[in-house]
């Protein structure tokens, strides 16, 4: 999984019929501090997430398509939670 945040939406006027009535957001990696780390990708949201939300992205074709209920869906990246907090023991990263 992946913690990122949400930096924007797509809109589209054409889209697989797979992922007709989903969400495409555009998610920026982050670190444990929220700094933005690596690049941004497209993640099909399931959990009604916003721009500026802190997310868990599953990063797996298959757990993605388990998480969307399609097993046919072309995807590999999904938003599947919310991070409302992050509670971090910094001796054990040490």
């Amino acid at each position: 999984m992946i913690l990122a945040r949400v930096t924007g939406t797509v809109v589209s006027t054409q889209k697989n019929p797979h992922l007709a009535g989903h969400r495409l957001l555009v998610v920026h990696p982050i670190d444990l501090d929220g700094k933005l780390v690596s690049t941004s990708f497209l993640a099909v949201d399931v959990v009604d997430a916003g721009v500026g939300d802190r997310v868990l992205v599953i990063d797996d074709g298959g757990s993605a398509r388990i998480a969307l209920h399609d097993e046919g869906a072309p995807l590999r990246n999904v938003v599947v939670g919310v991070v409302d907090d992050i509670e971090v023991d910094r001796g054990y990263l040490a």
